[in-house]
Protein backbone atom coordinates (compact mmCIF):
# COMPACT_ATOMS: atom_id res chain seq x y z
CA UNK A 1 0.00 0.00 0.00
CA UNK A 2 1.27 3.48 -0.90
CA UNK A 3 2.86 5.23 2.10
CA UNK A 4 0.90 8.44 1.53
CA UNK A 5 -2.32 6.45 1.44
CA UNK A 6 -1.35 4.79 4.72
CA UNK A 7 -0.89 8.20 6.35
CA UNK A 8 -4.27 9.40 5.06
CA UNK A 9 -5.99 6.19 6.21
CA UNK A 10 -4.44 6.21 9.70
CA UNK A 11 -5.39 9.83 10.36
CA UNK A 12 -8.90 9.38 8.97
CA UNK A 13 -9.36 6.32 11.21
CA UNK A 14 -8.46 8.43 14.25
CA UNK A 15 -11.15 10.97 13.31
CA UNK A 16 -13.77 8.24 12.77
CA UNK A 17 -12.95 6.66 16.13
CA UNK A 18 -13.09 10.00 17.95
CA UNK A 19 -16.13 11.60 16.30
CA UNK A 20 -17.98 8.80 14.54
CA UNK A 21 -18.02 7.88 10.86
CA UNK A 22 -21.22 9.73 9.97
CA UNK A 23 -20.03 12.92 11.65
CA UNK A 24 -16.86 13.16 9.57
CA UNK A 25 -17.04 14.23 5.93
CA UNK A 26 -14.39 14.02 3.24
CA UNK A 27 -14.02 17.81 3.60
CA UNK A 28 -13.27 17.34 7.30
CA UNK A 29 -10.58 14.82 6.43
CA UNK A 30 -8.99 17.23 3.96
CA UNK A 31 -8.99 20.07 6.49
CA UNK A 32 -7.57 17.89 9.22
CA UNK A 33 -4.71 16.68 7.02
CA UNK A 34 -4.17 19.97 5.20
CA UNK A 35 -4.63 18.41 1.79
CA UNK A 36 -6.87 19.28 -1.14
CA UNK A 37 -9.86 17.19 -2.20
CA UNK A 38 -8.00 16.59 -5.46
CA UNK A 39 -5.17 14.98 -3.50
CA UNK A 40 -7.55 12.92 -1.37
CA UNK A 41 -9.47 11.65 -4.39
CA UNK A 42 -6.21 10.70 -6.04
CA UNK A 43 -5.97 7.92 -3.46
CA UNK A 44 -9.60 7.04 -2.66
CA UNK A 45 -12.84 7.27 -4.65
CA UNK A 46 -15.18 8.12 -1.76
CA UNK A 47 -15.80 7.49 1.95
CA UNK A 48 -16.69 3.83 1.32
CA UNK A 49 -13.42 3.31 -0.47
CA UNK A 50 -11.59 5.07 2.38
CA UNK A 51 -13.20 2.77 4.95
CA UNK A 52 -12.19 -0.31 2.96
CA UNK A 53 -8.64 1.05 2.76
CA UNK A 54 -8.58 1.60 6.53
CA UNK A 55 -9.67 -1.99 7.17
CA UNK A 56 -7.15 -3.35 4.65
CA UNK A 57 -4.43 -1.41 6.45
CA UNK A 58 -5.63 -2.68 9.83
CA UNK A 59 -5.42 -6.29 8.64
CA UNK A 60 -1.98 -5.67 7.15
CA UNK A 61 -0.53 -4.01 10.25
CA UNK A 62 -2.14 -6.50 12.62
CA UNK A 63 -0.66 -9.35 10.59
CA UNK A 64 2.81 -7.78 10.81
CA UNK A 65 2.49 -7.32 14.58
CA UNK A 66 1.31 -10.89 14.94
CA UNK A 67 4.28 -12.32 13.01
CA UNK A 68 6.78 -10.19 14.95
CA UNK A 69 5.47 -11.07 18.40
CA UNK A 70 4.85 -14.75 17.70
CA UNK A 71 8.44 -15.17 16.45
CA UNK A 72 9.80 -14.39 19.91
CA UNK A 73 7.23 -16.44 21.84
CA UNK A 74 8.59 -19.43 23.75
CA UNK A 75 5.54 -21.66 23.33
CA UNK A 76 1.84 -21.77 22.39
CA UNK A 77 0.67 -20.04 25.57
CA UNK A 78 3.21 -17.26 25.13
CA UNK A 79 1.95 -16.85 21.57
CA UNK A 80 -1.61 -16.44 22.84
CA UNK A 81 -0.49 -13.92 25.45
CA UNK A 82 1.34 -11.88 22.81
CA UNK A 83 -1.65 -11.98 20.46
CA UNK A 84 -3.90 -10.96 23.36
CA UNK A 85 -1.91 -7.74 23.67
CA UNK A 86 -2.58 -6.94 20.02
CA UNK A 87 -6.30 -7.68 20.39
CA UNK A 88 -6.48 -5.70 23.64
CA UNK A 89 -4.96 -2.70 21.87
CA UNK A 90 -7.44 -3.05 19.01
CA UNK A 91 -10.60 -3.47 21.10
CA UNK A 92 -9.90 -0.15 22.81
CA UNK A 93 -10.48 1.49 19.43
CA UNK A 94 -13.65 -0.36 18.49
CA UNK A 95 -16.38 1.06 20.69
CA UNK A 96 -20.02 -0.10 20.40
CA UNK A 97 -21.08 3.16 18.68
CA UNK A 98 -18.54 2.68 15.90
CA UNK A 99 -19.62 -0.92 15.41
CA UNK A 100 -23.27 0.17 15.30
CA UNK A 101 -22.54 2.75 12.60
CA UNK A 102 -20.65 0.23 10.50
CA UNK A 103 -23.40 -2.38 10.80
CA UNK A 104 -26.19 0.06 9.96
CA UNK A 105 -24.68 2.35 7.32
CA UNK A 106 -21.84 0.30 5.82
CA UNK A 107 -22.99 -3.33 6.18
CA UNK A 108 -21.11 -4.73 3.18
CA UNK A 109 -17.82 -3.15 4.22
CA UNK A 110 -18.29 -4.28 7.81
CA UNK A 111 -19.14 -7.82 6.71
CA UNK A 112 -16.02 -7.96 4.55
CA UNK A 113 -13.96 -6.83 7.54
CA UNK A 114 -15.55 -9.49 9.76
CA UNK A 115 -15.05 -12.22 7.13
CA UNK A 116 -11.33 -11.50 6.79
CA UNK A 117 -10.94 -11.23 10.57
CA UNK A 118 -12.85 -14.48 11.08
CA UNK A 119 -10.66 -16.37 8.60
CA UNK A 120 -7.42 -15.04 10.11
CA UNK A 121 -8.41 -15.79 13.71
CA UNK A 122 -9.77 -19.22 12.79
CA UNK A 123 -6.59 -20.29 10.97
CA UNK A 124 -4.30 -18.91 13.67
CA UNK A 125 -6.29 -20.57 16.46
CA UNK A 126 -6.08 -23.98 14.77
CA UNK A 127 -2.30 -23.64 14.41
CA UNK A 128 -1.95 -22.53 18.04
CA UNK A 129 -4.10 -25.39 19.34
CA UNK A 130 -2.04 -27.96 17.45
CA UNK A 131 1.19 -26.40 18.74
CA UNK A 132 -0.03 -26.34 22.35
CA UNK A 133 -1.11 -29.98 22.23
CA UNK A 134 2.23 -31.03 20.71
CA UNK A 135 4.05 -29.11 23.45
CA UNK A 136 2.07 -30.82 26.20
CA UNK A 137 0.46 -27.56 27.41
CA UNK A 138 -3.05 -28.08 26.04
CA UNK A 139 -5.30 -31.06 26.71
CA UNK A 140 -4.79 -33.70 23.97
CA UNK A 141 -8.52 -34.40 23.71
CA UNK A 142 -9.34 -30.82 22.68
CA UNK A 143 -11.28 -30.79 19.38
CA UNK A 144 -9.21 -28.37 17.30
CA UNK A 145 -11.82 -27.67 14.61
CA UNK A 146 -14.72 -27.08 17.01
CA UNK A 147 -12.66 -25.05 19.50
CA UNK A 148 -11.32 -22.76 16.77
CA UNK A 149 -14.82 -22.13 15.39
CA UNK A 150 -16.25 -21.57 18.87
CA UNK A 151 -13.49 -19.09 19.75
CA UNK A 152 -14.22 -17.08 16.58
CA UNK A 153 -17.93 -17.04 17.44
CA UNK A 154 -17.22 -15.72 20.93
CA UNK A 155 -15.02 -12.95 19.53
CA UNK A 156 -17.78 -11.91 17.12
CA UNK A 157 -20.38 -11.85 19.90
CA UNK A 158 -18.30 -9.18 21.63
CA UNK A 159 -19.28 -6.75 18.86
CA UNK A 160 -22.97 -7.18 19.64
CA UNK A 161 -23.96 -3.79 21.07
CA UNK A 162 -27.15 -5.19 22.67
CA UNK A 163 -25.09 -7.69 24.66
CA UNK A 164 -22.57 -5.09 25.76
CA UNK A 165 -25.25 -2.62 26.86
CA UNK A 166 -26.86 -5.30 29.02
CA UNK A 167 -23.74 -5.64 31.19
CA UNK A 168 -21.71 -3.43 33.50
CA UNK A 169 -18.47 -4.52 31.84
CA UNK A 170 -16.45 -2.60 29.29
CA UNK A 171 -15.62 -4.05 25.89
CA UNK A 172 -12.03 -4.60 27.04
CA UNK A 173 -13.05 -6.34 30.28
CA UNK A 174 -15.31 -8.76 28.38
CA UNK A 175 -12.35 -9.66 26.17
CA UNK A 176 -10.08 -10.19 29.19
CA UNK A 177 -12.51 -12.63 30.79
CA UNK A 178 -13.25 -14.45 27.54
CA UNK A 179 -9.56 -14.74 26.69
CA UNK A 180 -8.55 -16.22 30.04
CA UNK A 181 -11.49 -18.63 29.97
CA UNK A 182 -10.30 -19.80 26.54
CA UNK A 183 -6.76 -20.53 27.76
CA UNK A 184 -7.95 -22.24 30.94
CA UNK A 185 -10.46 -24.31 28.98
CA UNK A 186 -7.87 -25.77 26.59
CA UNK A 187 -4.88 -26.06 28.96
CA UNK A 188 -3.88 -29.02 31.08
CA UNK A 189 -2.44 -28.56 34.58
CA UNK A 190 1.02 -27.86 33.22
CA UNK A 191 -0.38 -25.20 30.90
CA UNK A 192 -2.42 -23.52 33.65
CA UNK A 193 0.60 -23.40 35.94
CA UNK A 194 2.64 -21.81 33.16
CA UNK A 195 -0.15 -19.29 32.50
CA UNK A 196 -0.16 -18.22 36.15
CA UNK A 197 3.58 -17.53 35.97
CA UNK A 198 3.22 -15.46 32.80
CA UNK A 199 0.13 -13.38 33.62
CA UNK A 200 2.14 -10.42 34.86
CA UNK A 201 3.56 -9.92 31.36
CA UNK A 202 0.13 -8.91 30.02
CA UNK A 203 -0.79 -5.31 29.31
CA UNK A 204 -4.13 -5.82 31.03
CA UNK A 205 -4.94 -7.46 34.36
CA UNK A 206 -6.82 -10.70 33.95
CA UNK A 207 -9.84 -11.47 36.04
CA UNK A 208 -8.81 -13.36 39.15
CA UNK A 209 -10.61 -16.66 39.80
Amino acid sequence: MDEKLKIIARRAAQLFIKFGIRNISMDDICRDQCISKKTLYKYVKNKNDLLETIFDLMHEEEGEKHKERVKTAKNAIDQLLEVSKIVSENVKQFNPTLTYELRKYYPQIFQKFIDVKRKNVYEYTKINLKKGIDEGLYRPEVNIEFTARFYVQKLESMHNSDFLESTDFTFEKIFEIMFENHIRGISNQKGIEYLEKQKKSLNFKMEEK
